[in-house]
């Protein structure tokens, strides 16, 4: 799974690049798209995700805003059918996340907590995943934190208008 969010990262910094870049990845396209929220589909083997950027990055070392060089920040509901993952949630910071710490995840009044490897968030369990997107379809705004190796506190804001839309336009194609 790793490795595909990887490819799937790789494929939307293609995509988002522009057209000659689009036309150069073939098997992966933009779908669907409301307000705040993208889909995106990969044939052989199927796969699709709905993704979001933020709305709002703080960077913050010893309580002082910073500025600091981070590769794409996005947040994804993923389903893989040929591996069984419907509806999984997870987060690149855009950065290697420091060892042993996790993110945490504010809708509303719930809050979670994500575990990190590299550049990657995932909630722990299949129950997690769906208490989460629940919360994102009841909420407004999803509020990530974390902690970069080097140190720095992020807190990225995603806006959850549109999301609604393109998960069930993602559980259509590749879901349930």
């Amino acid at each position: 799974m790793k490795t595909s969010l990887k490819g799937a990262l790789a494929v939307i910094a293609l995509l988002m690049a522009g057209p000659v870049a689009q036309a150069q990845e073939q098997s992966t396209n933009r779908v669907f798209a409301k307000t705040d929220w993208s889909v995106f589909v990969e044939d052989n083997p199927t796969q699709c995700w709905v993704v979001s950027s933020p709305k709002e990055t703080v960077n913050t070392r010893g309580g002082r805003v910073v500025a600091v060089n981070r590769g794409d920040i996005l947040m994804f509901v993923s389903y893989w059918p040929g591996s069984q993952k419907l509806g999984e949630v997870s987060f690149t910071g855009g950065y290697p996340f420091g060892d042993g710490t996790t993110v945490g995840l504010q809708i509303g009044d719930s809050r979670f907590e994500l575990f990190t490897s590299g550049e990657t968030a995932w909630a722990a369990s299949p129950a997690d995943d769906t208490k989460i997107i629940t919360a994102m379809k009841r909420g407004a705004e999803a509020v990530l934190t974390g902690q970069s190796s080097r140190g720095t506190n992020t807190k990225d804001s995603f806006s959850l208008l549109g999301f609604t839309a393109a998960l069930e336009d993602a559980e259509k194609r590749c879901g349930t």
